[in-house]
């Protein structure tokens, strides 16, 4: 590890944040706790999810890195699941958990809407969204949505995925019906025939493929990064343990960097892929190499999906977005971890 954390400070912060009730959250098994409670009393917890779309986190979790880092702490760490952005989002504005893993276009839209959360590592430059359909379909291009069923998960990259593939093909979003489905439920409703198209994510989408979908639509310029989030108050709070986080997110960037296969069979055990499917993931769509300080070159991104999101009436204005965008990204923590 490049740093420890400070034992004192760490270990106030959290016991006065669980003698006063502030470190709410849910247990490793996904289970609510109530504030407060189910960690060690003088130690607290740190609530952080795991992602199959952040094959980091899930090293980390399999690793016990986490766990290792902070035993000398008392801090108790509580995995749960987020199965997309939108669910992480939910999970950060009910402050279920501290640290949390979503797609930058959805990070955007959690603080333009006022969630006070700041973006303090980056896990991937993933291409992780496609335009998908079944083999026996007779859409082959994006124009072939028109009057057309398609599912999307709202608030996640694969819906601004499909939002600016009907842009840059000149189909309004009125002449396609949007069914708002999470991604494993848009992928069943693309196998029993309920949508023609679905906007998908890896790795689920990895695995439809393999089973014969067509990825007809890409382009990897759609796809914002991998953002991992944190809550303000939590930033406030506990800034060693935060610390300790994106430490131990770059150990696992290096541990994947070097040990690819390894990375695979964690993600093929978790999301329930045939091991050459998770390969591919991890291999060809996820880019873990990415500098993890998040600055100028995601703004950039997230300046072109900022109009989308007022457009589609997900954020109110466009004051809103430009003052998001000013206020999201917290490198100090990322800068730190890389010294």
């Amino acid at each position: 590890m490049r740093s420890r954390l400070t034992l004192s400070a760490a270990t106030l912060a959290l016991a006065a944040l669980a003698l006063t009730g502030c470190v709410a959250g849910e247990g490793s098994g996904g289970q609510a706790a109530e504030a407060g409670t189910g960690g060690d009393a003088e130690g607290g917890e740190l609530n952080i999810d795991y992602a199959t779309y952040n094959p980091l986190s899930l090293v980390i979790k399999e690793q016990g890195w986490l766990e290792e880092e902070l035993a000398d702490e008392g801090v108790t760490v509580n995995w749960i699941q987020s199965a997309g952005s939108n669910k992480a989002n939910e999970a950060l504005r009910a402050e279920a958990i501290d640290v949390g893993s979503t797609a930058g276009s959805a990070a955007l839209l959690s603080r333009a809407n006022g969630t006070l959360i700041k973006t303090i590592s980056l896990y991937s430059q993933p291409e992780w969204s496609a335009l998908v359909t079944t083999a026996d379909s007779d859409i082959t291009e994006v124009t072939d949505l028109v009057g057309k069923n398609v599912a999307a998960t709202k608030g996640t990259d694969p819906y601004f995925f499909l939002i600016q593939a009907l842009g840059e093909a000149g189909v309004d979003e009125s002449d396609v019906t949007v069914q708002n489905l999470q991604h494993a439920d848009g992928n069943a409703a693309l196998n029993n025939g309920s949508v023609d198209a679905w906007s998908g994510l890896d790795p689920i989408m990895a695995g439809a493929e393999a089973e014969g979908a067509e990825l007809f639509y890409r382009n990897v310029d759609f796809n914002t990064y991998g953002f991992l989030n944190a809550t303000e108050s939590f930033l406030e709070e506990s800034p060693e343990l935060a610390q300790a986080v994106v430490d131990v997110y770059e150990q696992a960037r290096e541990w994947a960097l070097e040990n690819p296969e390894e990375t695979a069979a964690i993600l093929a055990e978790v999301a329930g892929l045939e091991q050459d499917v998770a390969t591919t993931v991890i291999e060809e769509r996820s880019n873990l190499d990415v500098d993890p300080v998040p600055g100028q070159a995601q703004l950039d991104v997230l300046e072109v999906v900022g109009p989308i999101l007022v457009e589609t009436g997900d954020v109110a204005s466009q004051e809103n977005v430009d003052r998001a965008l000013a206020e999201l990204l917290e490198p100090s923590f990322a800068e730190k971890a890389t010294q």
